[in-house]
């Protein structure tokens, strides 16, 4: 059975990121981060004719919303089976080789790209994934749990220094260093194996009022870590500005300041260093037009709806 996509992710900032996109209805659309799939079924109702969208996502359990990507399905509609349309490709790949993916399937440019880069509701909610410090489990945190490092491998196999430039880096912890030295003082007895591990180690080192932020930080940076997502991002967003079309949209949502930092960049500079490229002249070189200056954040009544959302911050930008 099909399980909903509210049960998921709910979809930040909806009609935003995709009113941006600007879709016309025969263009080739491409949301990287597929999740419940919630912007991906309304980037579908607004296709037609030749249209076609291409959905990522690394997780396997993500694979299990296809199915609510039917038209006419909708966030308060009742479980039922249906089957992905014929103009919907899933692919189960990290959005970072999304170049390679459209080369395989013969697209020459996109029409749109958006990217939710927050983390699934499912993901923090599920007890069993270690992404939450409200839960006991193993300190897992892959998003393709098929491959790669652990959270608690990255714990238990880093030197002190690489551990506290992961979580100065990734988490922004002040005391970073502190942390660090914790771990790998109380690991020389015990492997760091569970989160409750991990949250008996560290809740000595931050004060009770920003207990929950500070160690929400300290998640944050080993998730970053585990998955290299800054990496990731990275070769998505210079792959896409490559792939988009003169007139194509990029519509990205970010959720702490180094994705930001980095989508910000390259809408102004063409790279998420931000260096300023000139030409002979002196003016600037960016393949991008900023379509909002100003950042676009969710309603009150969506952050009241969903306080995940309260975070979320939607750039959008025009391949020139």
């Amino acid at each position: 059975m099909a399980i909903k996509a509210e049960t998921y992710h709910v979809p930040v900032l909806k009609g935003e990121s995709i009113d941006g996109l600007c879709i016309r209805k025969g263009g080739i659309y491409a949301d990287v981060t597929f999740g419940g799939g919630g912007h991906s079924r309304e980037i579908l109702a607004r296709l037609e004719g030749t249209g076609h969208l291409y959905s990522f996502d690394q997780d396997t359990d993500a694979e299990r919303n296809i199915a609510n990507t039917g038209n006419g399905m909708d966030d308060t509609m009742e479980e039922r089976e249906i089957t992905a349309p014929e103009n919907f490709t899933f692919v189960r790949s990290n959005f970072r080789y999304i170049k390679n993916w459209m080369r395989y399937y013969d697209v020459e440019g996109l029409d749109g790209l958006l990217a939710d880069l927050g983390v699934s509701s499912h993901h923090l909610d599920d007890e069993t994934r270690g992404f939450s410090f409200r839960f006991d489990a193993p300190l897992d945190m892959r998003m393709n749990k098929r491959a790669g490092m652990t959270a608690a491998d990255v714990l238990n196999q880093y030197d002190e220094e690489r551990l506290a430039d992961v979580l100065y880096l990734y988490g922004e912890l002040k005391n970073a260093r502190k942390i660090a030295s914790a771990i790998v003082k109380a690991r020389g007895e015990n492997p760091v194996a569970t989160t409750q591990d991990l949250t008996d180690i560290a809740a000595a080192l931050f004060s009770r009022e920003r207990e929950k932020k500070e160690m929400a930080k300290l998640f944050q940076a080993l998730r970053i870590e585990v998955n290299h997502e800054m990496d990731a991002l990275k070769e998505m967003l210079t792959a896409a500005a490559d792939l988009l079309k003169p007139g194509g949209r990029l519509s990205v949502i970010t959720y702490h300041s180094l994705e930001d930092r980095m989508v910000k960049n390259i809408m102004k500079t063409g790279n998420v260093e931000g260096k300023v490229k000139q030409d002979f002249f002196g003016r600037i070189e960016a393949p991008f037009r900023p379509v909002n200056n100003k950042v676009i954040v969710p309603r009150a009544e969506e952050q009241e709806r969903n306080p995940r959302s309260r975070s979320a911050k939607l750039r959008i930008a025009e391949k020139v």
